[in-house]
């Protein structure tokens, strides 16, 4: 009898780059020990799967003031502490280079190679007025029932 593989699902509901990070590394480190790994990307969350490129889509006022409000792409997403006016990022940024650290675009894309399942949450895209043309490629989207089918066969299961 083959042991089944271990899963791990992560619900990525901060849109700050430090806690996206967190996230991408411990998908990353589950994924090298052949887990199984979902990434449900929801609200302020979604920030890490958006082009960081202006993608011209027909939208309402309120839907079009959130894009213009959020940060367009992973890179563009300020921290959690230490924002400093948008330096921190910045410096963090620095440190990380320094000590030859992945980014986390790059944590990202890492986590595409590995299979992490990125997942676009459907009903907050609708709420925001997000599309998926304005989104990376690769992802699935889906609401939040494949999100608890995923959860409920997990093995490790966390809120970022």
């Amino acid at each position: 009898m083959s042991e089944q593989k271990k899963k791990t699902t992560i619900v990525l509901f901060s849109g700050e780059y430090d806690k996206a990070m967190a996230a991408y590394i411990i998908a990353n480190g589950a994924a090298a020990y052949d887990h199984e790994v979902t990434i449900f990307h929801t609200f302020w969350g979604l920030n890490a799967l958006r082009k960081e490129e202006l993608v011209p889509v027909k939208k309402g006022f309120l839907e079009n003031m959130f894009g213009r409000m959020m940060p367009r792409g992973a890179d563009k997403m300020p921290l959690s502490n230490m924002n400093f006016a948008g330096m921190g990022p910045k410096m963090i940024k620095h440190v990380i280079k320094k000590h030859s650290a992945m980014t986390l675009p790059e944590l990202i894309d890492l986590a595409k190679e590995q299979d992490v399942k990125l997942v676009a949450c459907t009903m907050t895209m609708d709420l925001l007025g997000l599309h998926k043309d304005e989104l990376v490629h690769g992802l699935d989207y889906a609401g939040v029932a494949a999100y608890l089918g995923d959860a409920e066969k997990g093995n490790v299961n966390l809120f970022i």
